[in-house]
Order: structure tokens, then C-alpha cells, then sequence
């Protein structure tokens, strides 16, 4: 599949078809969550590592995820501090969540808002999409639209004129879960993480 342009790439993605664009950390591999599935079998990815679901903004998330009050307040905060950015959140599941999105712990689901403009336009009109790094599993991310093409060429890839704008940061975004009291860091990425004595980050 050759690069497409950006009206192509979002018909194609609502359409349920693999995609790839830029984002503020890493390029994306992406398609609806029905379709999370895709993604797995491109990246020949283990289930047991899930998929992050990217939206245009915190208010397309929160249908995904369920907590208490208290809970969402500390998430919002957090929201607010980072998104959008290179931060995803491990939080509960809601039951809207597809469970090819995390096959082996429906139970949780990673979430972010992408500081990309181009990636950010995207997510408006497709709704929130499932996404990951594009590279095969256990690869380096691949950080080109045209190495995208050239490893997967099944995707549609957004073209090098449609994607005039900041470069991506090159590092996978930080990572940090919510354990029911607390933050635990996973994964130190494009925001260095510190957890405050209050459990604050």
C-alpha cells in the first residue's frame, strides 16, 4: 500500500483498515478498537502485551475506563498536568472496552493524548483508535513514514507532504498504572516520572 493522504488514511481507519501517522513520541500503528486484532498479527505482538488507546482528547477516554469519583478526580488531574503528551495511563477497564484490545487483561487499558497536531486532527474524526509502535515485536520502533511502508506495506501510511510538522521525540511515551491506591511507574519514556509522597506524579 502506498502513502495516502490524510481524508484517505482516515476513511481507510474508519473503514477498519491498519494505518500508520506520526505522533509526539513514536509513529503509531493504529486501526479501530474492533479491529485491534490487526495489530497484533502485523507486529506478530505476544496477547499478553496490550495495545494503548489514543484519543483526540481526555473526554474521548473516560467512557473507557471506570472508577470511583475520587478516582477520576486524581486521573483528571493527572490528564490535566500531561495530556497532551507523551504519558499513558494504566487504568480500569470499563465494559466498552473491545477485549482484543488486552486479549490476556481486559481488566485494564493504557490511554493518551498525543501532543501532535496531525495525530490529534486524525483521532477527531476516526474516534479513539488502538495504537502501538510500528515494529515488529521486540523490534526498535521504526521512526518513518517511509520504513513503515517498506516493513508494512498492508498499512496505509500517511504521506511524507501530509506530515510537515514537528518530528516525534524518537522514545516510547512513560508509563504509569494505577493500582486502586496509587501510581506505579512501568515504563520511564519521553516524561521523566517522579511519585511524590502523596502519590502524586
Amino acid at each position: 500500500m502506498t502513502q495516502v493522504s490524510l481524508k484517505d488514511l482516515i476513511v481507510g481507519a474508519r473503514a477498519g483498515l491498519l494505518v500508520s501517522f506520526p505522533t509526539d513520541t513514536v509513529p503509531a500503528l493504529a486501526a479501530i478498537p474492533e479491529k485491534a486484532a490487526l495489530i497484533f498479527a502485523a507486529k506478530q505482538r505476544s496477547q499478553d502485551k496490550p495495545l494503548i488507546l489514543m484519543a483526540a482528547s481526555a473526554e474521548d477516554l473516560w467512557l473507557y475506563v471506570k472508577g470511583s469519583e475520587n478516582e477520576y478526580k486524581i486521573w483528571q488531574e493527572v490528564a490535566n498536568k500531561y495530556w497532551p503528551g507523551g504519558l499513558t495511563l494504566v487504568l480500569p477497564a470499563s465494559q466498552r472496552l473491545p477485549k482484543l484490545m488486552n486479549p490476556i487483561d481486559p481488566t485494564t487499558i493504557g490511554i493518551r493524548v498525543p501532543n501532535s497536531a496531525i495525530a490529534r486532527t486524525i483521532l477527531a474524526q476516526t474516534g479513539p483508535l488502538a495504537t502501538t509502535s510500528a515494529n515488529f515485536s521486540g523490534q526498535p520502533p521504526l521512526q518513518t513514514m517511509a520504513e513503515i511502508e517498506v516493513q508494512f506495506p498492508q498499512v496505509l501510511t500517511l504521506g511524507t507532504t501530509e506530515c510537515q510538522e514537528e518530528p516525534g521525540m524518537g522514545i516510547p511515551s512513560s508509563v504509569a498504572k494505577w493500582t486502586g491506591i496509587n501510581w506505579q511507574i512501568l515504563r520511564q519514556g519521553a516524561i521523566k516520572l517522579d511519585i511524590s509522597t502523596n502519590n502524586q506524579i
